[in-house]
């Protein structure tokens, strides 16, 4: 099956002389051209146009264009790359209308959007660090789990989140030991509260794996200094991560 210009360009959404001018810079050769000097193309040159329109609507130039159709291998491999970039697009666009929904259910509620909840993605800021542990399916599955919960779903979430960590710190001042029954009372309430989290391994109840995500959380704890904060100092933060350990070695 052909097209010829006139009909691709309409299909398209783009004009004839877009065509003619990717033509010329070296981008989409028409398939063939007829005896009358008409331009056809074929479901490949089609499949090529989609991938330069879509590298276009993600603000890429024409060289740059050039360069990554130059290395595809064949239109397979250019396919499969074009459908890896429109769900990603299609994500992004899903995570902004989620946000505008929440944002606008803030402002019905009378609350204020950006400080009263998370509006990005639960796990967003360890996004790496998530998936080089437990895997793409894994941050993938917080995020959807997040984005599928009402604000006030959220607010609850935070709270109960924010109450955990008071209570880690006031027995951290108090001096209990880490194996002291209540240190692990409270790693054993830190532990219910990620099993409530899908795609972590406390939720698929994976022992093994349970018991290795609760000793690196802890380990991040103590080692990464946005958590210090979190459980009032360095001391704190060991104190939490120490109490799951031992936690996740004798009673998990």
């Amino acid at each position: 099956m052909e097209w010829t210009i006139q009909e691709l360009a309409a299909r398209a959404g783009v004009t004839s002389r877009t065509l003619r001018h990717y033509d010329h810079v070296g981008l989409l050769a028409p398939s063939r051209v007829g005896a009358n000097g008409y331009r056809y193309y074929d479901f490949s040159a089609v499949a090529r146009l989609q991938r330069i329109l879509l590298m276009r609507r993600l603000g890429m130039g024409l060289p740059a264009i050039a360069e990554v159709l130059a290395d595809e291998v064949d239109t397979c491999d250019g396919l499969r790359a074009h459908i890896s970039e429109l769900e990603e697009e299609r994500d992004r666009i899903e995570r902004r209308i989620r946000s505008a929904r929440h944002t606008l259910e803030a402002l019905r509620s009378g609350a204020e959007p950006q400080m009263d909840v998370m509006l990005a993605g639960f796990n967003d800021g360890y996004k790496d660090e998530v998936i080089s542990r437990w895997g793409e399916s894994a941050f993938q599955a917080g995020n959807d789990w997040w984005h599928g919960k009402s604000l006030d779903q959220q607010r609850a979430w935070k709270r109960d989140a924010e109450d955990l960590v008071a209570a880690w710190v006031a027995a951290a001042e108090a001096g209990v030991s880490p194996t002291s029954e209540h240190a692990q009372s409270l790693a054993a309430r830190h532990v219910r509260w990620l099993s409530r989290i899908p795609g972590t391994p406390t939720a698929e109840g994976d022992r093994e794996r349970s018991i290795e995500m609760v000793e690196c959380l802890g380990d991040m704890y103590a080692d990464d200094p946005r958590f210090a904060g979190m459980y009032r100092d360095a001391a704190g933060a060991a104190f939490v991560r120490d109490a799951l350990r031992a936690y996740a070695r004798t009673r998990m």
